[in-house]
């Protein structure tokens, strides 16, 4: 019987316990959940990480314009600007977490890890970190193994969705998932991992879900961006050995709290926050009538 990741203390103490690795005991997961062998599983993640990849690529070097016009082609203007506010690696990681979230915002390929809102985040940050540190694709598998893994406690205690626990839900938990895949990498040990979540947990707490126009557009794709500049700077963090304070286990059930008691207007309705501002309003009024306009005549008489 593998774990059933109910929380962050369990999952210590079971792969103690059984004296494996973070990454393998999500694989006996998948195996008791889905069937199939390790090979498969780390196949699959390996076809995920290939599509993060591509979707990051896209997004760099095709056109990027949503219908609504609120997204144009911001990642490679980012990535093509002159000026690095703090280093070239800084400016190719905020410009590969907008790309790949560009991407889906524009229709195209991605992996939902753990939603598609908050799909720019892990490709931004591994795509980054295996270009900085020379990882091989074998040692990205497993911390996306590792995300996974945090990602199931998070839906067991809190929430993945922006609909139940706001944006903290969503691009929270994807720079939780990236800031344990980091230090997973870099050879961080099991605490530092479950520091860095910890960290990264407590940067996003309350961050509502207020898509303008109800759109997965703005302010989502920034957050994309900001949420994996978080991720690496909780993974430094935890990789120097700083103490969280708050457990991590504890900092999960303070977001559920936070979501729970979070009005229904911060949860993805487009009732409120930047959703609910005069330009907000103004742009969902917008997009409404060109979205009428587009439909072809035999459905505007039914």
């Amino acid at each position: 019987m593998s774990y059933l990741f109910e929380s962050f203390t369990g999952w210590k103490s079971y792969c103690e316990e059984h004296k494996i690795t973070l990454p393998e005991s999500v694989i006996e997961y998948e195996i008791d959940q889905k069937s199939g062998d390790a090979d498969q599983i780390k196949t699959g993640i390996l076809q995920a990480f290939v599509v993060m990849k591509d979707a990051v690529k896209t997004g760099l070097e095709e056109d990027m314009t949503s219908r609504s016009g609120m997204i144009n082609n911001g990642a490679k203007k980012v990535y093509n600007h002159p000026l690095a506010v703090l280093s070239p690696e800084f400016q190719q990681l905020i410009s590969r977490a907008l790309a790949a979230k560009e991407v889906n915002s524009c229709m195209g390929r991605v992996v939902a890890a753990p939603t598609a809102g908050a799909s720019g985040i892990l490709p931004g940050v591994l795509v980054t970190l295996q270009d900085i540190h020379g990882l091989n694709d074998e040692q990205i598998v497993e911390g996306l193994l590792v995300g996974a893994g945090i990602a199931l406690i998070i839906e067991e205690k809190a929430s993945l969705a922006g609909a139940v626990g706001g944006c903290q839900a969503e691009t929270g938990s994807a720079a939780a998932m990236a800031a344990g895949a980091i230090v997973h990498c870099l050879g961080g040990d099991t605490d530092q991992v479950f520091n860095a979540v910890a960290v990264t947990i407590q940067c996003m707490l309350g961050l509502v879900c207020d898509p303008v126009a109800g759109l997965v557009e703005v302010p989502c794709v920034v957050r994309n961006a900001s949420a994996a500049a978080i991720a690496f700077s909780s993974s430094q963090i935890a990789l120097a050995n700083v103490n969280a304070v708050i457990p991590v286990d504890e900092c999960v059930e303070a977001m559920g709290e936070i979501g729970s008691s979070m009005e229904s207007r911060y949860k993805e309705t487009a009732m409120g926050g930047l959703a609910a501002t005069l330009t907000g309003q103004g742009i969902a009024e917008k997009v409404l009538i060109k979205d009428i306009e587009i439909l072809p005549d035999e459905e505007l008489d039914e």
